[in-house]
C-alpha cells in the first residue's frame, strides 16, 4: 500500500514538474538540467528489514528521490562490495517510488574507511575518471550518508572542484510520520572544523601549482608566489588573465598548462586554441578570428567559423594581443563581455563561450596612453594581470630548468643525455653570471641544451662542449647588441660612417620601432607621443618621413 501511494505521487510529481521545479528551485539554485546526485549508500541509516515494514523507516538514499519539490535524474550510489546487496535492495526501492530516476551503482572498496589519505585519494581518482558535463546537468553531492571521514572527503573535493557540484543534506523532519521523506537543503560546511586534514587539502594546492610549473622545482620565490596566485585565479574565476613578460619567458606554456588545470577542475570542457596576434594582418585578421560567410570577399568560397568559434566552452590564447589592431580589439571586447561577434558579411551575431588568456610583451598601459591600444579592452583584461620575470632575473631557476629541457630532450629525441659534472659546473657558472644576456630568455635555454644534446652523441655533455656552446651564445649576444649592424642593414658603408654615435643610437630606436609598428603613422604616435600632445595640429608620418629621409630612408625601405 505504501508503495503504491508513492507510485502515485512519482506521477504526481512529473506531472507537476515544471511549474513546482521553477517554483522551489530557483530559491536553492538549481536548474532545469537533468540533475544527478552523488552520495554513499548508508549501511546503517539505509538498512532494515527487508520487507513491508521498512518503509516505516526513514532512509536518506530512499527518501531523497521521494520529495515532490527535487526531481533526481541519476543517483550515482557509491558502496562497497560488501553491501552489493543493500545496495541492489535500495536501488530497486528508488524505482519503485521514483521510476524517473536512474540507479547508477559504483563500487569503491576501502581497506580502512576511516583512514583520510585513503578514502580521499580514491574519491580523488573516481572524480576525475567520472565524465562529468556541467554545462549539460546540474550535480548534487548527497553528504548525509558515508562516514565522517568521507562525508568530509566528499566536502573538500567539491571546493576543490574536482566533484562540480553542490552539497545537499537531508535530515528526518519532526512531527512527521517515520515514513515521510524528511528535509533537505543545499549547505556550505565549515572547513575550520575540519583541521585534521589540512595538511592534505594543501597537499593538493600544491600538485596544482606543481602542475603550472611543468614539475619544476623553481626557486624564485616571487615567481612561485605569483604562481601560487595563478593556481587560484584559474580554479575561481573565469574572468580574462593577462600574461606579461618578455618574448621567451613562458607565456604561451603557462596559459596552456592553466587551460590543462581548468579541464581538470572541470572549468572548461572544449579545445585550447591559440593564436599569436602578430600573424594577424589586415582583413585576414577579422575573418581569422571572427570567421566569415561564404562569399564575405573575393576568395570567401566557403563559410569559416573563425578561432572565436572554435574555442566555445574552451580557451583561447591572443599571444601578444598588444598586436591587434583598434577595430579587432572592439570586437574581442564585445565578445568577451557578450559572448557575440559578428563574423565578417554576416547579418546574424555568433555565439561562442570561451575563457581568455592574453599575452604581451608590450607595455599594455603605455599602448593606452599612445592611442595604439583600447583603454576599454585594458580594463577588461587588467583584472588579474601577471607579469612573467625573463631568465636573467631568476638566475636561481637556471638549474632545475636544466634538467627539465634535458627531460624534453630525451622524450622528445628518445635519447638520454647528461652532463659530466665537470661540464654541468662551468655551464651554470656561465649561464648564472651577471653578465649573461639570455635575450631570449627560456626559450634561449632551451635551444642551447638541444645543441649541445646533439652534438653529444655518446650521451654525456662534456666541457669541450660546453665551451662551444659558450662562444656560440657570446656571438649571438654580442651581434644583438651591436647598433651598427642594425643600422648596416639599411645604410651603406660610406652612409653609416657619416653618422655620429649620438644619432646612431637614435636612428636604431626608430627604426625598431617602425619594424613593430603596422603603419607609418602607428610609428609617428609611438614615437612622438610626448610632443604631440603640445601640438595644436599634429601630422606624425610626416614628421616621422622627414625623420627618415634626413638618412635617405622611406617606409619602404624598412
Amino acid at each position: 500500500m505504501i508503495v503504491g501511494l508513492w507510485r502515485h505521487r512519482a506521477c504526481l510529481r512529473a506531472m507537476r514538474k515544471n511549474h513546482i521545479m521553477q517554483d522551489r528551485n530557483l530559491s536553492h539554485g538549481i536548474t532545469m538540467k537533468p540533475l544527478v546526485t552523488i552520495g554513499f549508500l548508508g549501511s546503517t541509516l539505509d538498512s532494515g528489514k527487508f520487507g513491508p515494514s521498512r518503509w516505516n523507516k526513514w532512509r536518506p538514499s530512499v527518501g531523497l528521490c521521494m520529495h515532490e519539490d527535487l526531481r533526481i535524474d541519476r543517483f550515482v550510489l557509491l558502496h562497497g562490495t560488501s553491501h552489493g546487496r543493500l545496495a541492489e535492495y535500495i536501488a530497486d526501492d528508488i524505482a519503485s517510488i521514483s521510476p524517473e530516476t536512474q540507479v547508477d551503482r559504483r563500487v569503491i572498496d576501502f581497506a580502512n574507511a576511516w583512514d583520510f589519505e585513503e578514502v580521499y585519494g580514491k574519491l580523488l581518482d573516481f572524480a576525475r575518471a567520472y565524465p562529468f558535463d556541467p554545462d549539460a546537468e546540474d550535480y548534487l553531492v548527497h553528504i548525509t550518508t558515508g562516514t565522517h571521514v568521507a562525508q568530509i572527503c566528499l566536502f573538500l573535493l567539491t571546493e576543490a572542484h574536482y566533484l562540480p557540484g553542490r552539497l545537499i543534506q537531508t535530515q528526518p523532519q519532526r512531527g512527521t510520520p517515520s515514513s515521510a521523506p524528511g528535509s533537505w537543503d543545499i549547505i556550505d560546511l565549515d572547513l575550520s572544523r575540519y583541521d585534521s586534514i589540512a595538511t592534505r587539502f594543501a597537499a593538493v594546492a600544491a600538485e596544482s601549482t606543481s602542475f603550472l610549473k611543468s614539475g619544476i622545482d623553481t626557486r624564485n620565490l616571487a615567481f612561485n608566489r605569483m604562481i601560487d596566485d595563478i593556481e587560484q585565479v584559474a580554479v575561481r574565476s573565469k574572468a580574462p588573465v593577462l600574461l606579461m613578460g618578455p618574448t621567451g619567458a613562458g607565456k604561451s606554456q603557462l596559459a596552456r598548462r592553466i587551460y590543462e588545470l581548468k579541464r581538470l577542475k572541470h572549468q572548461v570542457r572544449g579545445p585550447f586554441v591559440e593564436v599569436n596576434c602578430a600573424t594577424l594582418k589586415g582583413d585576414g585578421a577579422m575573418s581569422a578570428l571572427f570567421g566569415h560567410k561564404k562569399g564575405a570577399f573575393t576568395g570567401a568560397a566557403a563559410d569559416r567559423p573563425g578561432l572565436l568559434r572554435t574555442a566555445d566552452t574552451g580557451t583561447l590564447f591572443l599571444d601578444e594581443i598588444g598586436e591587434l589592431g583598434l577595430d579587432e580589439q572592439a570586437m574581442i571586447l564585445r565578445a568577451i563581455e557578450d559572448k557575440r561577434f559578428l563574423p565578417v558579411g554576416a547579418d546574424k551575431e555568433a555565439a561562442s563561450d570561451f575563457q581568455l588568456i592574453a599575452g604581451t610583451n608590450r607595455d599594455l598601459g603605455q599602448c593606452v596612453r599612445q592611442g595604439t591600444f583600447r583603454d576599454d579592452l585594458y580594463a577588461r583584461l587588467n583584472l588579474w594581470t601577471f607579469t612573467l620575470p625573463g631568465l636573467r632575473d631568476r638566475r636561481e631557476d637556471i638549474a632545475p630548468n636544466l634538467d627539465y629541457e634535458l627531460d624534453r630532450f630525451a622524450e622528445r629525441e628518445g635519447t638520454r643525455v647528461t652532463f659530466n659534472k665537470e661540464a654541468r659546473d662551468r655551464f651554470l657558472a656561465f649561464a648564472c653570471a651577471p653578465d649573461a644576456e639570455w635575450h631570449g630568455n627560456f626559450r634561449d635555454l632551451a635551444s642551447s641544451v638541444t645543441r649541445m644534446a646533439t652534438f653529444s652523441p655518446k650521451g654525456r655533455i662534456d666541457l669541450d662542449g660546453v665551451e662551444a656552446e659558450i662562444t656560440r651564445l657570446k656571438r649571438a649576444w654580442s651581434s644583438g647588441d651591436d647598433t651598427g649592424d642594425q643600422l648596416s642593414a639599411v645604410l651603406s658603408p660610406e652612409q653609416l660612417d657619416a653618422v655620429d654615435p649620438f644619432d646612431r643610437v637614435q636612428l636604431a630606436h626608430v627604426l625598431d620601432t617602425c619594424r613593430k609598428s603596422r603603419s607609418l603613422s602607428e610609428a609617428g604616435r609611438i614615437l612622438f607621443a610626448s610632443s604631440r600632445m603640445r601640438r595644436t595640429s599634429s601630422n606624425d608620418a610626416d614628421r616621422l618621413r622627414k625623420y627618415l629621409a634626413r638618412f635617405d630612408l622611406s617606409w619602404s625601405d624598412l
